[in-house]
C-alpha cells in the first residue's frame, strides 16, 4: 500500500498551511490542540468555518449536484489535519455525519434545506446518541418516539447526554426509539434547538469541556425531519461513528502533544543534568515517536478504505483507540516526566511547558470516550475483525 500524498495533495496542504499561517488568531486557535475535535461554539469560530467555504473547502467531495466538487476524501482528510495542528474549529459533524449520511438517505426537503447550509458554513450541529442507560451502547437508546397521525409526525419524550454542543448548535441530530425492536427500532430525526420542549443542563467535563444533559417534553417532529426510513437510524448511526472515529479524530493533536514534550526535553534539566541525555528519556520519546507513526499508518487504512466505497469499521475501530490512547500515553509520561510541578494548571505562570501537560492529562480521558469507548472499539475489532467469539 503507498501511503504517500500525491504532488496536488501535497499542493492543497501546503496552499491550507499558509492560509492558517496568513489567518492566525487567538480567538479562533487553540495555542495548545490538545482537544481532538475543536468545535464552532463562537461568533468569530463560525466566521472562520464560512472563511473555509468562501475556499470551497467544505463538501469537498460531496456529489457537484449538492455544491461539492466529487473531489477525493483525502482533500477533506488533508484540511481536518492542517485545522487540527492550529487548534482551528473543524467541519467534522456538519460536512461528514450529517452531511454525507442525509447526502445517501436524506428526503428531497432535508437535502434542499441543510446541505447548502451545511456547505456555506451556516449551520452547527449537535449529536445526540448518549442516554443514561446507554452510553457505549447506543442501540439500548430509550428516547421515546411515539407516533402522532393527526399532525403527521412523532412526538419525542425522554432525556440524552454527552450532547457537546447542545448549547450552541442550530440542530439537533437525534436517535430516538420507535418500535421495540433493539436494532430496527431507532429512528434518526433533525429538530431545531431552540424548540420549547428542550431543557438544556450543563455538564463539565474532566478535561473543561462543557457537554450537556437534554430533556425532551413533548418535542414535536414533523414526518419531513425523519432522516431516511423509520426503523434504520441504528444503521445510520454506525455508518456515521465510523466516518466521526477518522473524520473528527484526527492525529493532528497527537502530534502537537509529542512535539510540545519533544521540545520541553530539548531544553530541560534534571539534577543538572539535560533531560535530552538521559538514556530512559531518549528512549520513551522513540517509543512514543514510532507509536505516532503507527497513527498515522492506521489512519491511512481508515482512509483507504473510505475512498473505495467501503465501511471501514475495523480499520476505524483500530485508529480510534490506538491514537485515543496514545495520546494518553504522551500526557501520562508527560506529567512523571516534568514531575510535580506538572500539576500547576496553564494559568499559573511557573507552569512548565505552560501547565499544557496538566489540561491535556485531564482531557485525553475524554478523548478514550468520544466517539465510542476504548472497550467497545476492543469488541469491534475482536468480533467482527478476529471472529472471536462474545464474552458476555
Amino acid at each position: 500500500m503507498d501511503f504517500e500524498l500525491p504532488e496536488d495533495v501535497l499542493a492543497f496542504e501546503r496552499e491550507v498551511v499558509a492560509f492558517l499561517e496568513a489567518n492566525r488568531s487567538d480567538d479562533v486557535m487553540d495555542r495548545n490542540p490538545e482537544h481532538l475535535s475543536q468545535t464552532v461554539e463562537t461568533p468569530a469560530k463560525r466566521a472562520f468555518m464560512r472563511k473555509l467555504a468562501e475556499r470551497g473547502w467544505l463538501g469537498m467531495s460531496w456529489p457537484k449536484q449538492y455544491g461539492g466538487q466529487e473531489r477525493s476524501g483525502i482533500y477533506d482528510f488533508v484540511l481536518t489535519e492542517a485545522l487540527s495542528r492550529f487548534g482551528a474549529p473543524q467541519p467534522g459533524k456538519g460536512v461528514g455525519i450529517v452531511g454525507k449520511t442525509i447526502i445517501r438517505h436524506g428526503n428531497e426537503e432535508l437535502k434542499a434545506y441543510f446541505l447548502p447550509r451545511i456547505i456555506r458554513g451556516e449551520i452547527e450541529f449537535a449529536i445526540g446518541y448518549s442516554e443514561p442507560q446507554a452510553g457505549s451502547d447506543a442501540a439500548s437508546m430509550q428516547l421515546k418516539a411515539t407516533r402522532d397521525d393527526v399532525r403527521g409526525g412523532y412526538v419525542l419524550d425522554g432525556q440524552k447526554i454527552w450532547t457537546t454542543s447542545a448549547h450552541f448548535a442550530d440542530w439537533y441530530w437525534v436517535g430516538a426509539r420507535t418500535s421495540e425492536h433493539k436494532h430496527k427500532g431507532i429512528t434518526l430525526f433533525l429538530v431545531p434547538m431552540n424548540h420549547p420542549g428542550f431543557q438544556i443542563h450543563p455538564t463539565w467535563t474532566i478535561g473543561d469541556e462543557r457537554s450537556n444533559e437534554v430533556f425532551f417534553n413533548s418535542v414535536f417532529v414533523p414526518d419531513s425531519h425523519v432522516v431516511g426510513k423509520v426503523g434504520e437510524g441504528w444503521t445510520y448511526i454506525c455508518e456515521a461513528l465510523d466516518l466521526e472515529r477518522f473524520a473528527m479524530l484526527p492525529v493532528g493533536p497527537v502530534e502537537m502533544k509529542l512535539k510540545g514534550l519533544i521540545e520541553y526535553v530539548s531544553t530541560a534539566t534534571l539534577d543538572g543534568e539535560p533531560l535530552a541525555q538521559d538514556p530512559v528519556v531518549r528512549q520513551t520519546i522513540a517509543k512514543l515517536a514510532a507509536d505516532l507513526e503507527v497513527a498515522r499508518k492506521l489512519q491511512r487504512k481508515v482512509i483507504s478504505e473510505a475512498l473505495k466505497n467501503r465501511v471501514p469499521t475495523i480499520e476505524a475501530a483500530m485508529y480510534k483507540m490506538w491514537q485515543s490512547q496514545l495520546g494518553q500515553r504522551i500526557a501520562n509520561y508527560a506529567l512523571e516526566l516534568i514531575g510535580p510541578d506538572a500539576a500547576l494548571k496553564p494559568e499559573a505562570p511557573e507552569a512548565p511547558a505552560g501547565g499544557r501537560y496538566e489540561r491535556s492529562y485531564r482531557y485525553t480521558v475524554v478523548d478514550t470516550i468520544g466517539g465510542g469507548t476504548s472497550e467497545i472499539q476492543r469488541n469491534i475489532i475482536a468480533g467482527r475483525g478476529l471472529g472471536l467469539p462474545k464474552c458476555f
